[in-house]
């Protein structure tokens, strides 16, 4: 089992940055690769970025490209988001599991961060 935990959530003005985090306990955490997903009011959850165990691949959804970097450390994983806009409105969740940009490769998954950009 991996428990994790995001923060860093919050209020923002459109063109401003964030940064979350998403702490692992349990299993050992570099075995998975780990991802970030979020859900927009009345739309299904998407994908935004994920790391491999090693750190050294990641991809990211087209709407993110070149504005959020994820990033992991032994225990912990981030998203650093620069110029936000207020499609990026949503509850963030990191999520813990296999390769890819689908929820059904990852196994587990934190309980989410509100992320809320104002225009």
């Amino acid at each position: 089992q991996v428990q994790l935990v995001e923060s860093g959530g919050g209020l923002v003005q459109a063109g401003g940055s964030l940064r979350l985090s998403c702490a692992a306990s349990g299993r050992t955490f570099s075995d998975y690769a780990m991802g970030w997903f979020r859900r927009a009011p009345g739309k299904e959850r998407e994908f935004v970025a994920a790391i491999s165990w090693s750190g050294g691949s990641t991809d990211y959804a087209d709407s993110v490209k070149g504005r959020f970097t994820i990033s992991r450390t032994k225990n912990t994983m981030s998203l650093q988001m620069n110029s936000l806009k207020p499609e990026d409105t949503a509850v963030y969740y990191c999520a813990a599991g296999g390769w890819g940009n689908h929820e059904r490769e990852y196994d587990y998954w934190g309980q989410g961060t509100q992320v809320t950009v104002s225009s």
